[in-house]
């Protein structure tokens, strides 16, 4: 069982290498923005609520997700997992650390991808126009990538703290490949074979 955690902020990448370490290592990949978007789609209230909160930019707030993940997490992951968006604050962090310690799981690695904004904003336009998602624009981008700054860095550096040797920073200016290649060397090649 292999457990991993994606932390970046918004079009840094996390989504495509998670999804690249799902297919290799055979472990599901939950991306809370898929499963908002999902979410979204089936149009109860919640669904509406939810839609509101993204296309303004802000989280979704704590409790929806920890009762998403986790629902998640017990149903689909019993072989391991690859959390992609989540956890985003403090609160999330402490509530997944307890859920992981309740069910006698833990994490193997945690890798977090940083780069510059302005390659962030030229990444969430062409993603907006290769995806067509109403939730990529630069006055959307501006606002998520200033709540990460104010929320989610809290949790990284807790982290990094809390799994030191566990921790893993990613130059997410590289290309792909690159980046891939780099988190593939850290897990070691044995899992790639």
């Amino acid at each position: 069982m292999t457990n991993i955690i994606f932390f970046g902020p918004p079009g840094a990448g996390k989504g495509t290498q998670a999804k690249i370490l799902s297919s290799f290592l055979k472990l599901p990949h939950l991306s809370t923005g898929d499963i908002l978007r999902s979410k979204i789609k089936l149009q109860d209230s919640l669904a509406l609520k939810v839609k509101e909160i993204i296309a303004s930019g802000k989280l979704v707030p704590d409790e929806i997700l920890n009762e998403i993940v986790s629902d998640k997490l017990i149903k689909d992951c019993n072989q391991g997992f690859i959390l992609d968006g989540y956890p985003r604050t403090l609160e999330q962090g402490i509530f997944l650390d307890n859920f992981l310690e309740t069910n006698d799981l833990k994490i193997d690695f945690i890798f977090d991808i940083f780069l510059e904004y302005k390659i962030l904003e030229k990444r969430i336009i062409n993603r907006s126009k290769e995806e067509n998602r109403e939730d990529d624009n630069k006055n959307i981008l501006m606002t998520r990538f200033e709540e990460y700054k104010l929320t989610t860095q809290k949790i990284t550096e807790h982290y990094e703290i809390k799994y030191r040797n566990k921790y893993f920073k990613i130059d997410g200016n590289n290309e792909i490949s690159k980046i891939t290649s780099e988190i593939k060397k850290i897990i070691g090649n044995t899992w790639f074979s």
